[in-house]
C-alpha cells in the first residue's frame, strides 16, 4: 500500500512538472520557428532578388589609380589623395604565384620593432584582391632580390588584415609604398617597376650628399638644376656633413650639395667669410635666395628645403599638382583667374605669399586653361575669369572660405591671417534646393541638408555619388527598389547628394559612392558609414539592426481577380486569411 502511494505521489509531482514546462518548451519551441522562418525568408529574398539588383559592396579602401577621381579630367596620378572605388563586385580573386622570398612579411606585432631595428626600409601597403597590387608584386620581390644585401629591406604589410596599422599610416588607396629612413617615412614617388624602385632606393641609402670642390662643378649645377642648396662647412666629413646628409636623404625634388672652398660658397651668394656651418637655397623664381638660420641638425634644415623650395606663387599644372596637394604644408590659398587680367593681380599675391612661407602654399589657377584650370575651379565651385580667392585646408579637411572684397596686398595678407587663425566661416557649395522632392528618394543638396538629414526625428540613409561615377549607375536600380519599399515608413527617409555640387561639414566622403546612415536622435555624433553588400536585403538588414525608431513592412495585399459575395460561411475564412497576411514574414516584408 505504502509503495502503491509512492507510485501515486511520483505520477502528480511528474504531471505537475510537465504542465508547467510544457508552455515553456512551447515557446521555445516556437520562437525557434520564428527564428528559422526568418532565416529561411532572408535566403528567399536573396534569391529572389536576382544579380541584376546588386551592385558591388563598399570597401574603406580604394584602389589606387582608378577610374573616377573627384577630378574627372585629370589623370590620378596627380592626385594621389583623390580616389574611387575599388571595382568590388568581380570574380573571387586568385593571387598569383610570386617568389617574393626576400620580402618581408610586416604584422602589428613586429612592425615598429622591425622600422627601429632598420635604417632604410620600404613598406607596401596592399590588399590582396588589387590588381594593381598584383601586377606590382613580382616588381617589388625582383627589387628585394636584387637589393638584398644591401642596407635597406622591402617589405609588405596586408592591410585588409592588419587594419590598425593600415588607418595609422592613412592608408587611403592600393597599393600605397612608404620609404622610411631612421623611423620617418615618406611616400614612395616612383614608377611601380623593379629598374624604378632599385634606381631610387639606391639613391636614398647612398651618400646622401655631394661634394662641390670646385668653380666649375659650381657654375654647371646652379646652370643645369632649377634649385639647389649648399651647406657651407668646416670639414666634409664629420657631424656637420652626417646632419645635412641625412636631411638630403628625407628630400626627393632638391639636391643637396656641400662644399668647403670659399669660392664656391661666394657663388651661391654665400659670404666666404659667415660662420659655418651656413646653408643656403637658390632656385630660378622671383623669389632667389632663402638662407638658413636655424640648429645645423637634420630636421631643422630639411624643414627648411622643404618650406623654401616651392615658389612663392605655384601655378597650378600637372606637374606641380602633387607638390601642392601632397604637402606637408596642407592650408593653400588659391587665386582664381583668366590670364588676361592675371598680371594685374599676381605682384601682389606674390608680394603677400612672402609673409607665410612655410604656413601657405600660394597657387595660381589659370581658370581659361581647359586642360587642368577648368577642372580645379569647377572642383572648387568658381566660376567666371575672376578674380577670386579661395583658403583651402587640404585634402584631409577639405574646408572652403571665399574671399569677399578687392584683391589688394594688405587685404589678401588680412585673408591669410584670418584663415591661420581660423577666423574664417566656411564656403560650402549648394545645387538649388529642389522645387519638388516627392520621390522615393529624397534629394539633398548642400542648402537642405540639415533639413532633411540632420532631423532628429528621422533615420536617414544618405548616398554621397557622383552623376559620372559607374559603381554609383550599378547601384542606382538597387537603391531606389529599397527606396520604394520603405516609402510608407515615416522615419525613415533614404537620400541622395551629388557630392560633386554639393558640400557639407557632416557628409564626407571617401569616394564615390559613400553611403552613410544618420540615426534618428543622434545626429550630433558622426554617421555611421555602411559597409555591407549593395543588395536590397543587405541594406534592409543594416536598417533594421541600425534605425533608432523600428519599423516593420507589411506585404502590399493584391486585390482578388474577382470578388465572391460576402456570406457568413466566408467571412471567418476571410478574416483568417487577413490575419495570415498581416503576420507574414519577411519575404512578404520586400
Amino acid at each position: 500500500m505504502a509503495s502503491f502511494r509512492f507510485f501515486i505521489a511520483i505520477s502528480l509531482v511528474s504531471l505537475i512538472l510537465i504542465s508547467t514546462l510544457t508552455p515553456s518548451i512551447s515557446k521555445t519551441a516556437k520562437n525557434d520557428d520564428v527564428e528559422l522562418d526568418d532565416d529561411e525568408d532572408l535566403r528567399f529574398l536573396e534569391e529572389t532578388e536576382g544579380k541584376k539588383d546588386a551592385a558591388p559592396s563598399h570597401s574603406h579602401f580604394n584602389e589606387e589609380d582608378d577610374g573616377d577621381d573627384e577630378y574627372p579630367d585629370l589623370d590620378d596620378e596627380d592626385f594621389g589623395n583623390y580616389h574611387d572605388f575599388d571595382d568590388s563586385d568581380s570574380d573571387p580573386y586568385k593571387e598569383p604565384e610570386v617568389d617574393d622570398k626576400d620580402v618581408v612579411v610586416l604584422k602589428e606585432g613586429n612592425f615598429s620593432d622591425f622600422i627601429e631595428k632598420n635604417k632604410f626600409v620600404m613598406v607596401e601597403f596592399y590588399a590582396p584582391w588589387c590588381g594593381h597590387c598584383q601586377a606590382l608584386a613580382p616588381e617589388y620581390a625582383a627589387a628585394a632580390t636584387e637589393l638584398k644585401g644591401e642596407e635597406v629591406v622591402l617589405a609588405k604589410v596586408d592591410a585588409t588584415e592588419e587594419n590598425e596599422l593600415a588607418q595609422e599610416y592613412d592608408v587611403q588607396g592600393f597599393p600605397t609604398v612608404y620609404f622610411f629612413v631612421d623611423g620617418e617615412h615618406k611616400p614612395y614617388p616612383g614608377a611601380r617597376n623593379k629598374e624604378a624602385i632599385v634606381t631610387w632606393i639606391k639613391k636614398k641609402i647612398g651618400p646622401g650628399i655631394s661634394n662641390i670642390t670646385t668653380i666649375d662643378e659650381a657654375e654647371r649645377i646652379l646652370t643645369s638644376e632649377s634649385k639647389v642648396a649648399l651647406g657651407y662647412l668646416n670639414s666634409l666629413v664629420g657631424p656637420e656633413s652626417e646632419e645635412i646628409a641625412a636631411a638630403s636623404r628625407l628630400q626627393d625634388d632638391v639636391s643637396i650639395y656641400q662644399t668647403v672652398n670659399p669660392d664656391v660658397a661666394k657663388l651661391f651668394h654665400l659670404d666666404p667669410q659667415v660662420k659655418r656651418p651656413a646653408l643656403v637655397l637658390v632656385k630660378k623664381e622671383a623669389e632667389k635666395i632663402s638662407y638658413f638660420d636655424g640648429q645645423f641638425v637634420k630636421t631643422a634644415i630639411s624643414e627648411f628645403v622643404f618650406s623654401n623650395k616651392l615658389p612663392l606663387i605655384t601655378i597650378f599644372t600637372r606637374e606641380s599638382a602633387p607638390s601642392i596637394f601632397e604637402s606637408d604644408i596642407k592650408k593653400q590659398i588659391l587665386m582664381f583667374a583668366a590670364s588676361n587680367i592675371s598680371e594685374k593681380y599676381l605682384p601682389s599675391f606674390q608680394e603677400a605669399a612672402k609673409s607665410f612661407k612655410g604656413k601657405l602654399i600660394f597657387v595660381y589657377v589659370q581658370v581659361d586653361n581647359e586642360d587642368f584650370g577648368r577642372p580645379v575651379a569647377d572642383y572648387f565651385g568658381v566660376s567666371g575669369d575672376g578674380p577670386k580667392l579661395l583658403a583651402y585646408t587640404g585634402n584631409d579637411d577639405a574646408r572652403k572660405f571665399v574671399f569677399d572684397g578687392e584683391v589688394t596686398l594688405d587685404k589678401i595678407k588680412a585673408f591669410g591671417e584670418d584663415f591661420l587663425e581660423d577666423r574664417l566661416k566656411p564656403f560650402y557649395k549648394s545645387d538649388p534646393i529642389p522645387e519638388t522632392n516627392d520621390g522615393d528618394v529624397k534629394v539633398v543638396v548642400g542648402n537642405n541638408f540639415d533639413e532633411i538629414v540632420l532631423d532628429e526625428s528621422k533615420d536617414v540613409l544618405l548616398e554621397i555619388y557622383a552623376p559620372w561615377c559607374g559603381h554609383c549607375q550599378a547601384l542606382e536600380p538597387t537603391y531606389n527598389k529599397l527606396a520604394k519599399h520603405l516609402r510608407g515608413i515615416d522615419s525613415l527617409v533614404i537620400a541622395k547628394m551629388d557630392g560633386t555640387t554639393n558640400e557639407h561639414p557632416r557628409a564626407k566622403s571617401d569616394g564615390f559612392p559613400t553611403i552613410l546612415f544618420f540615426p534618428a536622435g543622434n545626429k550630433s555624433f558622426d554617421p555611421i558609414t555602411v559597409d555591407t553588400d549593395r543588395t536590397v536585403v543587405a541594406f534592409y538588414k543594416f536598417l533594421k539592426k541600425h534605425a533608432s525608431i523600428p519599423f516593420k513592412l507589411q506585404k502590399p495585399v493584391s486585390a482578388p481577380k474577382a470578388e465572391a459575395a460576402s456570406t457568413p460561411e466566408t467571412k471567418g475564412e476571410e478574416l483568417k486569411e487577413s490575419d495570415k497576411s498581416s503576420n507574414g514574414g519577411l519575404k512578404d516584408e520586400l
